[in-house]
């Protein structure tokens, strides 16, 4: 735990607290109308006692939109993070320790699927499903689900060859029961960091296809929605972009700075 009293475990750890703290409650004390309530009279409007972080062209407060927009963040990334572990879990560890031709079919569809960037793989999955947030959920998925497969898959060859394996397989344990038993209590330090560090980039691409309208639609608070619609009023107000631009940016530093030295606490390697 010393790891995590380091400047950047401690900055990754209070990051991460005060975004699942402001994603948790922000809903319980900001009724979902704040953040589309419109005031003309007040658009673009800098920040002030009375707007924090300013008002957009609609004259909607960005504090109140970018509270919500955490929770909108956090569902839709954690939604799919936790659809890439459902898939890419059994696919990675049934891979790893069946070997052989089991191995090669498995792998060369994961393969496949590395071969496009998360990115655009998930902008194609969304444009042909259409855009809205169960699709966006379905879309990062996906994207994300070859990569956890191919560290489950190593790790799973890795803690196959362990002497204890060996002696189960030997002891005529099945190949369920070693799986359960034996690869996925080892395997689940490497999955809890991957989904760690998955989450910070499915945020961020959760902003990408807002932001390309292909991810959450109006007038759901999104920190993609907002920076695209400040496009066209970077000259004469730029904190409608700043404001939610910075909100993706600390909590994608967060959680990669959270994942790091978790990574560093569970890996016996490193110890």
């Amino acid at each position: 735990m010393k790891k995590f009293r380091t400047s950047k475990g401690l900055i990754g750890v209070v990051l991460v607290a005060l975004i699942l703290i402001v994603g948790l409650f922000a809903p319980v004390f900001i009724p979902p109308e704040a953040a589309t309530a419109m005031n003309m009279t007040a658009r673009l409007s800098p920040p002030t006692w009375d707007h924090p972080f300013g008002t957009d062209q609609l004259g909607r407060d960005l504090f109140y939109r970018v509270m919500l927009g955490t929770q909108t963040s956090l569902k839709i990334a954690g939604a799919a993070v936790l659809m890439s572990i459902v898939i890419g879990l059994p696919l990675g560890m049934i891979s790893g320790y069946a070997g052989g031709r089991t191995d090669n079919v498995l792998m060369r569809l994961v393969d496949t699927l590395l071969a496009f960037p998360a990115l655009l793989l998930a902008l194609t999955i969304s444009a042909i499903l259409g855009p809205n947030l169960q699709n966006t959920i379905i879309a990062i998925g996906i994207a994300f689900t070859p990569y956890l497969a191919r560290i489950v898959r190593g790790e799973a060859l890795r803690v196959a060859q362990m002497p204890y394996v060996e002696a189960a397989r030997s002891s005529g344990t099945t190949d369920v029961m070693i799986l359960t038993r034996h690869i996925l209590p080892n395997i689940m330090p490497a999955v809890i960091v991957q989904g760690t560090i998955s989450l910070a980039f499915a945020i961020l691409a959760e902003a990408g296809l807002s932001f390309l309208g292909l991810g959450t639609q109006p007038p759901a608070a999104s920190w993609g929605l907002m920076i695209q619609a400040s496009r066209d009023y970077l000259d004469i107000a730029p904190w409608t972009a700043l404001v939610p631009g910075l909100a993706v940016a600390l909590t994608v530093l967060g959680l990669n700075m959270f994942g790091d030295v978790l990574r560093d606490v569970l890996d016996p390697r490193s110890k």
